[in-house]
Formats: structure tokens, sequence, C-alpha cells
């Protein structure tokens, strides 16, 4: 079992930055690659980015592409997600998961990730 706990979030305006965390207990962090997810009222949970148990690989939604930067510190057990240029369509209740790495690299795949954190509220001003 891995335990997955979002914080960060915040009101921000229009042009700002945050930086999210996901602290993991548990099982091995390192034994599992990352992601974070988002959902926005009335939307569908949506694949924002994720990386690889060793923080090699990494991946994101076209939308987020050069704004946001996902990154971990497996002696923290902490996967980062450090946002900028925010933008009001990057509302969203922020969500981490994680999967083993015996499963995939990484994956962009709700339906793959194992372990799910309560998430944390982003609200982006214009």
């Amino acid at each position: 079992q891995v335990r997955l706990v979002e914080s960060g979030g915040r009101l921000v305006q229009a042009g700002g930055s945050l930086r999210l965390s996901c602290a993991a207990s548990g099982r091995t962090f390192s034994s599992y690659a990352m992601g974070w997810f988002r959902q926005a009222p009335g939307k569908e949970r949506e694949f924002v980015a994720g990386i690889s148990w060793s923080g090699r690989t990494t991946n994101y939604t076209d939308s987020v592409k050069g704004r946001f930067t996902i990154s971990r510190d497996n002696a923290k057990n902490t996967v980062y997600l450090q946002m900028n240029s925010l933008k009001p369509e990057d509302t969203a209740v922020y969500v981490c998961a994680a999967v083993s790495a015996s499963v995939v690299v990484v994956s962009a795949t709700f339906s793959e990730y194992q372990y799910w954190g309560q998430g944390t509220q982003v609200t982006v001003s214009s």
C-alpha cells in the first residue's frame, strides 16, 4: 500500500507560479512511476505529467509543455509539479498517482495507476 498526500495548491493570479508536492509513504517510493492528473468541475480527469522511477523519463500533456515540470526526490519520497505561466484553464483539483515501475516506465493512462492521493485545489484567477 502507498499513501499519497498532495500539498501546495492555492489561489494564484494568471501568469503566476506554484509548486505542488506529493509526499508518499508506505512501500519503497523509488519502485513507483508517478503521475499528476487534474480534474476541473464538470470535466473528466486529465493526465498532466508523468515521471519514471528514476526521474530520467518524463511526459506531459500538450497543453502544459514548456510551462510545467515534473520532478522527484526519491530520498524525500516526494514528487513535485512546478507550474509556471499559469492560466485560468489550469484551474482544477490536482491529484498525484503511483504505479509500480514493474508495470510501466511512465504512464499517461488513468487506469494503469494503482494508488491515488486526495488532491489539492489550484485556482487561477484572470
